[in-house]
């Protein structure tokens, strides 16, 4: 596919088909989390065999997805993608019409492998149909569906699970899957190696296994109490001998499953690196929020919505604005600025307490929302203006992969940061709860604590104070997270991509 001859109107129909398809996958890793619940009163599963709804897709998902770049070289691209489509839109329709827990985590299963390519290809396929010089607008288009669908995956499922039953999360796929079909078979043009590689099954399979194991150790961690839990040390020890194995097996291959010259651009991989803390960054915040607004202010679905709207509105205004800017615009300053903007919003929100208003999370979400869009659209321009075409499928998949697990760990490390640290800070609260503590009387000078309800009425207080504390200092970390990963910046080189290079 060449960068420069398709005509206006295809290219036109190609992106907003490609990004339809990615849409619908980016929704997808979230809108299934606030319907939890529902699914599992009419499945009558507990609350550990319902979290596998989630698992069973984002694991599939993960082992799968490295696999794009040789089957988009083996199959062709457009095959691929449209198979990847049509699978994921029957098996969303399966899950839909699901009968019982197993049915629904196969159907899942299958909806997670068949979605693993849709957002690594649209992200190819972008940076084809745009000459070079406009990839920075490509990669704007592209970031509207990578960061809105998993914000606005949650407003959506809350919606439509209130308002129709938890089926019509799977539903809503199937007329944008059909329309996606459609369209791309119609405009879609073939693209594939005429010598595709062999595949390498040892290195797949070891990283398969790493990966996966790596996704359940994280996505379990919390829920069964880390390395306490045999299960999961059983996973570590899992995901360490599968990446030792698919490092050893890497390097002294002849065609390794990964090609070593993604690893010898600089910008690709220092993009990939700071795409990684990205990942964390940005939607670690958004696992955060919505239990915080809903247990510590009381906040119903709406109004969870409605907080963190302003997020997605930054968003929308600030991606295209921004692919305006780059190229004209020294993409480091973009990066370095979008970063210190992130750990501007941690500093917002770090300012809450429980008798602040909605403005702080509101504020913070705008300015993280401009910040992760300066961010985005600059680091995957400036990831792809080195790298060859030819690397441009495995490139977005690898690319897509670590921005993924990036996004597991932050969420996974800020959870498990947020729990242990609200015990440690209730039980050092909990030691200043006697009669001779000076701010106590002050405070409360009728407190009672030898009454039962006086004493429930402070413990209360006492653990949505701890929950807050928490949560500020989890706020803290990201801020210094984002400070220490902005030196990164300086070791991307801004370079014009040759029109040949392809």
């Amino acid at each position: 596919m060449s960068e420069v001859a398709l005509p206006p109107l295809t290219r036109t129909l190609i992106v907003f088909f490609a990004m339809s398809a990615a849409f619908m996958n980016q929704i997808d890793t979230t809108i299934a989390n606030v319907a939890l619940p529902h699914m599992q009163g009419a499945t009558s599963a507990s609350r550990e065999q319902i979290s596998w709804v989630l698992t069973s897709y984002i694991v599939a998902a993960a082992i799968f997805m490295p696999l794009t770049g040789w089957l988009a070289g083996r199959f062709g691209r457009k095959r691929l993608l449209l198979v990847s489509v049509a699978g994921f839109t029957l098996t969303s329709g399966l899950c839909g019409i699901a009968t019982g827990l197993d049915q629904l985590i196969a159907f899942r299963l299958a909806q997670g492998v068949f979605g693993s390519a849709l957002v690594p290809i649209a992200q190819a396929i972008l940076l084809d149909v745009y000459p070079p010089h406009q990839h920075g607008r490509a990669m704007a288009i592209f970031g509207l569906a990578a960061i809105l669908g998993p914000l606005f995956g949650p407003l959506l499922g809350g919606f439509l699970t209130d308002s129709l039953s938890w089926r019509w999360v799977f539903y809503i796929n199937l007329p944008i899957g059909i329309m996606t079909l459609i369209g791309l078979s119609a405009v879609l043009p073939e693209q594939r190696d005429s010598r595709p590689n062999r595949l390498d099954f040892t290195g797949f399979l070891a990283l398969a296994v790493a990966l996966g194991a790596l996704q359940l150790l994280l996505d379990r961690g919390e829920m069964l109490d880390w390395l306490d839990s045999n299960e999961i040390r059983a996973e570590a020890v899992v995901a360490v001998a599968g990446f030792y194995v698919f490092v050893v097996h890497s390097a002294t291959a002849r065609a390794p499953f990964i090609s070593a010259k993604l690893f010898t651009d600089r910008n690709f991989v220092i993009s990939s690196m700071i795409g990684f803390f990205l990942g964390g960054l940005v939607y670690s915040v958004l696992s955060l929020l919505p239990p915080m607004l809903n247990d510590l202010f009381g906040h119903s679905t709406l109004q969870i919505g409605i907080a963190m709207a302003p997020r997605g509105i930054a968003t929308l205004i600030a991606m295209p604005l921004t692919g305006l800017l780059t190229g004209r615009i020294d993409s480091r300053l973009l990066v370095f600025a979008g970063l210190l903007l992130c750990a501007l919003s941690m500093w917002q929100l770090s300012e809450l307490s429980l008798g602040a208003d909605d403005w702080l999370v509101m504020s913070g979400g705008f300015i993280q929302g401009i910040g992760s869009s300066l961010i985005f659209v600059p680091l995957a321009t400036m990831a792809f203006a080195t790298l060859p075409g030819s690397l441009r499928n495995d490139g977005a998949a690898l690319s897509t992969l670590i921005r993924n697990m990036g996004s597991a760990i932050g969420i996974s490390l800020v959870q498990a940061l947020t729990v242990r640290n609200a015990a440690v800070v209730h039980s050092r609260l909990v030691e200043t709860l006697h009669r001779d503590n000076p701010l106590l009387a002050l405070d409360h000078p009728d407190l009672d604590l030898t009454l039962m309800r006086s004493a429930a009425s402070i413990a209360r207080e006492v653990e949505r104070l701890a929950v807050m504390t928490s949560y500020i200092d989890t706020f803290w970390a990201l801020l210094v997270t984002s400070l220490i990963v902005s030196p990164l910046v300086l070791m991307l080189r801004v370079s014009r991509p040759s029109k040949s290079r392809h």
